[in-house]
């Protein structure tokens, strides 16, 4: 396959409001997608351990994105990109995944998603670090008032005290943010599709063997959970989120495309209490109300 030429620094313009408006509906489709991956995750650990799961999930999603790229003749990234693409692969290929599975393991998919609704802040504070945004004064007070409600949240569910769980969860904020900060910078520069494509066929050559190593040494009970959670964070969550998540981000910026992940907590409540049985506690609905007017004040300041 041929190379692409080394991409410039892109000129910023004027992003018209349609476009805007389109950006926005994709980065919350990947949101949704997104809300969806600690339920999924729960049935995979039903019939797959946590290594075997990461790992095999990490194969298959790599598949289907290097069929794509063979199919439309995607031509090899310029060498200057995939320093960043090695960075995506592994926040969000490998290391997020993997410390939310782990963390799964005895934490609920309700409390995980609490915790990671710090993402966004994480995710804009690295951007402002890496990328160089500077969000207004308003932004910022709307993002912080957003994390500290998230955070109140975890503490009240989990009466103040951190497990290993916890620790797990934090530091896949961390990874994970990284890998969303430098997606986002790329796909101002190549199709934000093949970000992940890329980022997933770079991580072929390991997670290949590391699947059949895991395979060879944790049980596997194939069931219908088990094998929807694996379809799903596999297909759904690890390419096609990805997909029109970096999409997004590059139509209307990393910082107000990570406020949109302030619903994404919220939405995976809903789905461990309608998929999983989980139960709420009264503060849920009170966190969701302050968060979704996070979510208004950021995306109507100026990022």
């Amino acid at each position: 396959m041929r190379v692409q030429s080394s991409a410039t620094a892109p000129t910023r313009i004027a992003v018209p409001a349609p476009a805007r408006t389109f950006g926005t509906l994709q980065a919350a489709l990947g949101v949704a997608a997104f809300s969806l991956t600690f339920p999924a995750t729960a049935w995979g650990l039903e019939g797959f351990g946590p290594w075997s799961l990461v790992a095999v999930r990490s194969v298959l999603a790599a598949l289907v994105a290097g069929g794509c790229l063979l199919a439309l003749r995607i031509p090899l990234p310029a060498r200057a990109h995939w320093p960043g693409l090695a960075v995506v692969a592994a926040g969000v290929v490998v290391g997020f995944p993997l410390l939310t599975t782990l963390a799964l393991r005895t934490s609920t998919t309700a409390h995980a998603a609490v915790v990671v609704g710090l993402l966004p802040l994480t995710t804009a504070l690295l951007s402002a670090l890496r990328v160089g945004t500077r969000p207004s004064r308003t932004f910022w007070a709307a993002a912080l008032a957003g994390a500290a409600a998230v955070v109140a949240f975890t503490v009240q569910q989990s009466g103040g005290a951190l497990t290993t769980a916890d620790l797990y969860l934090f530091a896949a904020l961390l990874v994970c943010a990284a890998g969303y900060t430098e997606g986002g910078r790329l796909a101002r520069t190549m199709p934000g599709w093949q970000v992940i494509a890329w980022a997933l066929v770079l991580c072929l050559p390991l997670s290949v063997p590391a699947a059949a190593l895991a395979l060879s040494h944790e049980p596997v009970h194939l069931g219908a959970h088990s094998v929807a959670g694996l379809l799903w964070v596999a297909a759904g969550s690890q390419f096609l989120g990805l997909v029109v998540w970096y999409r997004g981000m590059a139509a209307i910026g990393i910082p107000k495309a990570s406020q949109l992940q302030l619903a994404q907590p919220l939405l995976t409540l809903v789905w461990s209490v309608l998929l999983l049985g989980e139960h709420l506690t009264v503060a849920a609905p009170l966190t969701a109300a302050a968060v979704l007017v996070c979510i208004a004040v950021t995306q109507r300041a100026r990022g």
